[in-house]
């Protein structure tokens, strides 16, 4: 059996918990969840290609270990493919 490794910071609650948490969202509170998403000032939201993603990420989180994305730093939360 292949063995699960977690990212930094990542654990198997954790995930349980971000799971939950989606699955157990109604369509209306994902639609807001996701419009809120827009209005924060200090991010902005883009699109990537999927290919492109894991390579964004290693850059953001290359940033962050750095520090220098502190004024912009935001919760981290799971990346899920937005509901239609």
């Amino acid at each position: 059996m292949k063995q699960i490794v977690f990212p930094s910071g990542w654990n198997e609650a954790r995930v349980r918990k971000v799971l939950e948490h989606y699955e157990g969202q109604t369509e209306d509170e994902a639609v807001a969840e996701d419009e809120a998403a827009f209005q924060l000032r200090n991010q902005t939201v883009i699109v990537v290609p999927k290919r492109l993603v894991p390579e964004v990420t290693r850059l953001i989180e290359r940033r962050r270990d750095a520090g220098s994305d502190r004024s912009s730093r935001a919760p981290q939360t799971a990346h899920r493919t937005r509901r239609h």
